[in-house]
């Protein structure tokens, strides 16, 4: 098999060819890495390697087939998980994470780890330690974050799927941004210890990216389910997520919504990615209907969202302090300034902006009640350039002054915040939603801009959707396929 062959498979073709003895685990291995080592220089995916003996003897449904895992709560035992800070590069971690071995059972050869930002605090992957992340499709654009080093990896070839997680978008941007197709599981499907019982108080969730709507199920079919030390028993459905492939959805009504409170006006590519995606629906026979107004407050979730990521951003810091004893100069501007914001947030504001959250799942639950899907862009403009969203200089001047100083509560009365939740948000405001409201959520790769660019659309399901996600993406698949593009890289 040469590298052509290898690309057009993917996981469960590999595995297919691998149970046949058609081809072997150590082939497809050697393959994978010489992809990394010919395109990894030029898309900066690839951060970590993970010794992977080439000729193991492995079991499982996805036994032999290649496989890369972010480097952020996807922990290897003996190893670094980075999370993309200098502060924890070279801190080895105690444990392997439930999903890395739930992964390992099922046979996969973990090579390697995958890029991020700092801490996986921005929708780019732009981190000081590893550098930036590039998206196959243009070298000069963001493949998305906070695993946008998975999402390179798939887009350009190394590997059919990755590791990836998302706690506010962080699986869903970066499959936008390059092609793929990612699930955000419903919250407390998917494991996140046993480092934690539960992330960001459940709003962060394990899951993968992919080219086919088939492995993006049976790799749920392998992640999903609780652990002992879990929160709660999750709900699991009584056949295999797979099955949903290939289910007929029947005739759904789905509520399309494009503007947004952030971002009132959209690139005109996001339009067009939703109106792609609403002609394909129609004739499939779905009920699409555009609706007057989101049907959430999505000013005020984007607010509450936000307190709360600073002060989780602020734990981030003191607790990799504590691990790696490190100081302040071993993060970046950013997120020190993101650390301020969150150490300035007293506790009954950050309280106040957690329970909001019911608020919005209340108007969502009262939404489900007469559509069956939510459908928006996943992104609200083409994949950005890399570096678009450094500060300008005399901010980071300002910045840098009142963080010395130790008067960085002060950021709050500068430009600085509004910069920041601009730049964060302004192109990507649809995630959050799912994220806040623990409900499942799938971008599909259903446009391509008239550069060239993927922009995906989003679907959101009302709890216990994924097999609904999951059957309709298959169909929408089907009608619309996408897995035979290939990146210009």
């Amino acid at each position: 098999m040469d590298f052509e062959e290898y690309r057009t498979y993917d996981a469960t073709g590999l595995a297919r060819l691998v149970a046949d003895k058609e081809v072997s685990a150590g082939e497809l291995l050697a393959l994978a890495r010489a992809r990394a080592d010919a395109v990894n220089p030029r898309i900066n995916a690839v951060v970590r390697d993970v010794p992977c003996a080439p000729d193991a003897e492995r079991t499982g449904p996805f036994a032999g087939v290649p496989f890369l895992v972010k480097d952020l709560a996807q922990d290897i035992a003996g190893l670094p998980s980075s999370q993309g800070s200098r502060a924890l590069r070279s801190t080895p971690v105690a444990e392997t994470s439930t999903v890395v071995q739930r992964w390992q059972d099922a046979g996969l050869a973990i090579f390697g780890k995958t890029n991020l930002p700092e801490f996986g605090a921005k929708a780019i992957s732009e981190s000081e330690v590893w550098g930036p992340a590039r998206n196959p499709w243009d070298l000069t654009r963001t493949p998305g974050g906070s695993s946008g080093g998975s999402a390179a990896a798939v887009a350009a070839g190394i590997v059919p799927a990755a590791g990836a997680n998302d706690g506010g978008g962080s699986t869903r941007i970066p499959a936008a941004c390059c092609g793929l197709v990612g699930l955000k599981p419903g919250r407390g499907l998917t494991p996140f210890g046993p480092a934690s019982s539960e992330f960001m108080h459940g709003a962060a969730v394990q899951g993968v990216v992919t080219r086919t709507v088939r492995d993006t199920a049976a790799l749920l079919d392998v992640m999903a389910g609780g652990e002992p030390w879990g929160p709660f028993e999750t709900g699991t459905p009584g056949r295999p997520f797979a099955a949903a492939v290939g289910r007929d959805p029947g005739r759904l009504r789905i509520g399309v919504r494009v503007p947004s409170a952030i971002t009132p006006d959209p690139h005109p590519e996001a339009y067009a990615a939703v109106a792609s995606a609403v002609r394909t629906l129609t004739d499939l026979g779905h009920h699409v209907e555009e609706l007057p107004e989101a049907p959430f407050d999505d000013a005020a979730l984007a607010r509450e969202f936000l307190l709360a990521w600073f002060v989780y951003i602020a734990w981030e810091v003191a607790e990799a302090k504590r691990t790696s004893g490190a100081g302040d100069d071993a993060f970046e501007r950013d997120t020190r300034i993101m650390a301020a914001l969150g150490n300035a947030t007293s506790g009954p504001a950050y309280v106040d902006a957690v329970q909001r959250r019911h608020e919005h799942a209340r108007r969502l639950t009262t939404f489900f009640e007469s559509y069956d899907l939510l459908l928006t862009p996943t992104l609200a403009t083409p994949p950005p350039k890399v570096g678009e969203f450094d500060l300008p200089g005399p901010l980071k001047v300002a910045a840098d002054a009142l963080l010395r100083t130790r008067t960085a509560r002060l950021l709050s009365l500068t430009p600085i915040v509004d910069d920041m939740v601009d730049k964060n948000l302004g192109w990507v405001p649809y995630t959050q939603l799912a994220n806040v409201t623990g409900r499942p959520a799938i971008s599909l790769p259903l446009h391509w801009t008239a550069d060239g660019l993927p922009l995906g659309v989003q679907l959101v399901a009302p709890l216990g959707g994924e097999g609904l996600l999951i059957s309709l993406a298959a169909q929408v698949e089907e009608a619309a396929p996408w897995a035979h593009r290939v990146a210009p890289l």
